[in-house]
Order: C-alpha cells, then structure tokens, then sequence
C-alpha cells in the first residue's frame, strides 16, 4: 500500500454547500433533473473546477462528462472516479453527486499534494443516471456498455414531451462518440456513493466495502374481475379484483418470508380499474420487486411466484416478468483495496452488497470496478432528508483517495 495521504474536510464541504445551490428546494434538497437549466449549472461549476486543477475535460455523444488529470508516463490507462449530478424530484445533496465531489477533491488533494501517479485520473460525471426525467435509469452508461441502443434512448420523452435527443442537443454537452469511456484505454473505475440504506448508520460502521449490485426480478400481476354496482351487488355474488389482488399480496409474503431472511421485496406499484369509488374493481395490476445478490434465493422467488393458484377470490391471475438483472461482482482485488485502505485508517468496514442500481454494475462488465458506500444517516435517501456527516464523506474521500494510489501503483 502506497504512502497514506488524507484529504481536506474544509474543501469537501465547500463542495458539497456549493453544489447543493444548483436545484435547491428551499427545504434542505434539490430538484436537479438531467440537462435541465439547474444540471447545466452544475455542470458549469464543475468543469470550471476541473480546469482550474489543469485537467482537460472532454464529453462524448451521450453528454457523459470525462475531466482528465494526466499521469506521469504515457499511454497509461486512466483510472476513472466520479458518479452522477442529476436527481429525482425532491431528493437529497449526497446521492451521486457525493461520488463527483468526493473524486473531485481527491484529484484537488493530488494536485495540492504533488502526489506522484503513473495513469492518468479521471472524474466522469454520468447522464441521466436516475431516469427521473428520461427513462430509463442509469441510460448514458448504458448505452456506451451496449446495454441500451443509443437510437432508442434518443427518443425517450420527459413529462412534457421533450425528448432526450432534443435536450441533449440543446445542452451543448453531446460531444463525440470517440470520446466515450472504452476498456482499452481505461485500467480502472471506482465510485464512491451515499449506501441510500440504513445498515451503515445503524451498525456505526464507516465504510461500506461494495461487493456488487444485487440481482433482481420485477414482475407485474394482473387479476380480472367484474365491475358491478357498489350499493347493489351482495357480497356474495363479487368478483372483486382489489380484494383478489390483496389476498395474493399476502400469499407471496407469506411465501417469501420463509426464504433467506436477507431477502428484500416490494410492491410499489399498483393500479385498479375503473378506480371509482362506486365501483368494484374489475382489473388491478401490481409489481413485486425481490432483489437478492444468490442467483438460487432470486430463483426461489420465481418459483415462489409461479406456485400461486390460477383463481383467487373468483378472479383470474395472470404475472408475467416486467424485467429482471443479474447480481453483478465488482472486482475482487479492487474491493480488497477499498477494504485495506480503510483497514489502514483505522476505519471500520462491512463487506456488502449494493440493492440500488449504479452506473458501476454496467462499466463492471467492461472495465474492472469497485464501489466505496458511506453512510445515510437513518437510511434516508430520495428524499429532501437525504444526509451523509461531513466526517462520514472525509472518511470516504480518504479511502478513495488511497484506493486510486493502491491501483496506480500495481
């Protein structure tokens, strides 16, 4: 492990209060949508930063923005660090943009220091990371990994009917598709990210060690019923998809309970028709979202799912799987660094895997990669009480910063 250097908590929170101007909510958040006039500040602020360490910024055909410090020999490989600027509606000052910031000061405390580095470092900033105004999630990174087609994303439209091909263009950061990330030049990436959870805060561990991004399966259910009179229909003779929809909510809790206790799952969504207060439902369709990083406890959901009855309550059911992913590992001496590296501070750490989707899981099947989590204080993320300590994002910064020297000096 390479001499330990440690970055300046001064300078990370002036970051992070800047930054936190661009989409300020008025009530301790942002409102920071993909190339809308407030990301397009950020973006400003960020790149003139850049510039003032001497590094050259570039953009490829996605707005994906890549600001380079150079290394001291030629023809290296850069070792890339950074996340995303953009924001749901009403969310937070950590989520994603701490991963920015947090690369940003690292590369400040190489350039104040006279750190020495073969490779170049690189901090990427991320389009549309969190699909809030552009579906899907995590699109620029997907696109230049070859999980999405760059023409379909071009048409994705926002609520009010802007396409993100149109916003692109009028941004002024689409650049050149040679200019995107590519195995060939690049040895490294590491992303440091707010955990968005609460195991971090609760068991008063500094640093989270990102094994990888657990795998998934979404999937939609539909059950049909027959919409009749609310004030005329005895109960006996319903056909109630509502209440057919909720029995099977609970059939598949029941079920998946009994399953690996680290399990997580969710309905998020569910719909009724004709959704009128006189009414009795005759269509409701819900999701259920399980995530586990054991392809075989994923696989039990399945079968979990595929095991209910064909009738409930009168009612036909019907699932179909709306999309799934695979758990993706990040890469093992990588992560090995992250945990050495906090191990050399004399902060404690937890091996974990990721829930949330990152642009990490995607350039993890190219490039070799790893995560660094800090912690939300209360699991808070999303929202306008999103909060990492500024001692927290320090301690993260630092492991960041002694990861990229450890990979610099392989």
């Amino acid at each position: 492990m390479s001499q330990k250097y440690t970055c300046s908590p001064e300078r990370l929170e002036e970051k992070i209060k800047t930054f936190s101007k661009f989409g300020d909510t008025g009530n301790g958040g942002i409102t920071r949508l993909s190339l809308s006039k407030e990301a397009l500040m950020a973006r400003k602020e960020f790149i003139q930063r850049c510039e003032a360490l001497g590094m050259t910024v570039k953009t490829d055909d996605m707005a994906n923005i890549y600001a380079t410090l150079p290394g001291t020999e030629e023809g290296m490989p850069a070792i890339l660090s950074g996340s995303h600027m953009d924001s749901v509606i009403q969310g937070g000052n950590y989520d994603g943009i701490l991963g920015v910031l947090s690369a940003l000061e690292a590369v400040e405390t190489i350039v104040t220091e006279k750190i020495p580095h073969k490779h170049p470092i690189t901090v990427v900033v991320w389009t549309n990371e969190e699909g809030a105004r552009f579906d899907p999630a995590m699109m620029s990174s997907g696109v230049i990994t070859g999980k999405f087609k760059k023409e379909d994303m071009l048409q994705s439209t926002d609520v009010e009917g802007c396409t993100f091909g149109e916003a692109l263009k009028a941004s002024g950061y689409a650049g050149t598709e040679e200019n995107r990330m590519s195995p060939w030049t690049t040895k490294a990436l590491v992303e440091l990210h707010a955990e968005q959870g609460p195991v971090l805060d609760d068991e008063h561990v500094d640093i989270g060690v990102v094994r990888g991004v657990m795998g998934m399966v979404n999937y939609e259910f539909t059950l049909i019923g027959q919409a009749d009179h609310a004030g005329t229909t005895p109960m006996k003779y319903r056909k109630d998809a509502l209440l057919a929809a909720s029995q099977v909510i609970l059939m598949l809790h029941e079920k998946l309970d009994k399953l690996n206790p680290t399990l997580v799952y969710t309905t998020g969504r569910i719909t009724a028709e004709p959704n009128i207060h006189t009414v009795i439902p005759d269509k409701v369709q819900f999701t259920l979202d399980a995530r586990h990083e054991d392809p075989t406890v994923i696989q039990q959901v399945v079968d979990a799912i595929h095991s209910l009855p064909e009738m409930v309550a009168e009612c036909p059911l019907t699932y179909k799987e709306a999309w799934a992913r695979n758990t993706v590992e990040f890469h093992p001496m990588y992560v090995d660094y992250v945990e050495k590296a906090a191990e050399s501070f004399g902060y404690s750490s937890r091996r974990m895997y990721s829930g949330a989707g990152h642009d990490a899981q995607y350039v993890a099947e190219v490039v070799p990669t790893t995560m660094i989590f800090v912690p939300s204080i209360d699991g808070h993320s999303h929202c306008e009480k999103e909060y990492t300590p500024l001692e927290n994002c320090v301690k993260g910064v630092n492991v960041l910063l002694q990861t990229l020297l450890d990979i610099d000096n392989e």
